[in-house]
């Protein structure tokens, strides 16, 4: 049997007469930039995380430029950020000339809390947290650390579609949630996309403006801004998947729950679930000292993977002119060395799975 890490097409055909009919429908009304549909999926999306605003843009990493511009944060601040992320979440600090201040990961892969206060100096501004793989930080101690020393807190919820923290969905803890919805994504389109949310309505009305060329009003333009709009057409396409989001996380939720107890191998470390979160599953992701062997492994049996992420940010040739090298973040390292995504996405089925499991369990370094 062939399984694939990812297969799009699957998400889909499971919803394929009501996408294709909203596909028409937006094709045929003649409206493509910033209309009604746009307008729709935001409101529906702010209401479905619990936010006040939502901005609908175009990619998320977009989402994370403009979120920190729109704070006010650039050259000379620092944001304390995990270094264990994809290097967006990087970017959209180093966009804005702000210089970001890595930090050891917990063993959820979150950023590990007990560490914020060493890395804080006067030039730090925010703290940005990111969800990785669907599992919520450890928002409380969060929120009570930036309240604390005044940060803005910065949300990545480029994974984390619909994940909870005390039943409180990510993205609303702090000042901005930023959210891509690449079509990998929980919530994915069928293109680029992205969405801001807030509680602040002058920030999302700063950030509308900046995402159309810097204009509120046609033609006069406030400030040198940018082109990052959500078109009409993939949001009228998110429309469609939000409408059956929940569902998706609960067969994404049963899919995990089939690898965490029918995975058995001493060699493997399954992902830890954070106590008072639920984990939405965006990857399901192990760990193994003998990763690259496994890999090859489970290659041999056509079980496809990968890794999110071989070369942490800091050991990026494109931040080398920080000056970092190998040894300065050992658990990043380790985590980057070590981590592997099995085949996990929506219609896979239980053959499927259970075929990746018996690998699993058969395997031996």
């Amino acid at each position: 049997m062939k399984v694939q890490t990812n297969r799009l097409d699957r998400g889909f055909y499971k919803y394929q007469d009501e996408l294709e009919a909203k596909a028409l429908e937006v094709l045929r009304s003649g409206w493509y930039i910033l209309g009604k549909e746009v307008s729709s999926f935001e409101e529906e999306f702010a209401t479905y995380t619990g936010a006040k605003y939502c901005a609908g843009l175009a990619s998320g990493l977009d989402a994370l430029y403009l979120a920190i511009r729109a704070l006010g944060i650039g050259k000379g601040d620092e944001v304390l950020v995990q270094g264990n992320t994809y290097i967006a979440s990087v970017m959209g600090i180093t966009m804005n000339d702000a210089t970001p201040v890595f930090i050891e990961p917990d063993e959820y892969h979150s950023i590990d809390v007990t560490k914020l206060s060493a890395a804080l100096t006067k030039n730090t501004k925010a703290v940005m947290v990111v969800h990785l793989y669907g599992e919520p930080a450890k928002m409380d101690e969060i929120v009570e650390f930036c309240k604390e020393h005044d940060l803005k807190l910065i949300e990545d919820c480029a994974q984390s579609h619909g994940a909870c923290f005390n039943g409180k969905m990510t993205g609303t803890f702090g000042d901005v949630g930023c959210f891509s919805f690449y079509p990998s994504k929980n919530l994915g389109a069928f293109g680029d996309g992205g969405a801001i949310v807030t509680n602040d309505e002058s920030l999302c009305k700063t950030i509308k403006m900046l995402r159309n060329y810097g204009s509120d009003v046609r033609y006069y333009f406030k400030e040198v801004g940018v082109n990052s709009r959500l078109d009409e057409l993939q949001a009228g396409l998110l429309r469609v998947r939000l409408s059956h989001l929940d569902e998706l996380t609960k067969e994404r939720e049963e899919m995990a729950k089939r690898y965490l107890e029918g995975i058995k191998n001493p060699l493997i470390d399954l992902p830890k679930e954070r106590e008072n979160a639920n984990c939405v599953w965006h990857q399901f992701v192990i760990r193994s000292k003998t990763r690259d062997d496994l890999m090859k492994y489970l290659s041999d049996k056509e079980i496809s993977t990968i890794i999110h992420y071989p070369i942490p940010p800091h050991l990026s040739e494109c931040y080398a002119y920080m000056g970092y090298k190998k040894g300065d973040f050992p658990i990043v390292e380790q985590f980057a060395d070590e981590v592997l995504s099995l085949p996990f996405y929506t219609g896979m089925t239980q053959e499927e799975q259970d075929y990746v499991i018996d690998a699993l369990n058969a395997y031996k370094a």
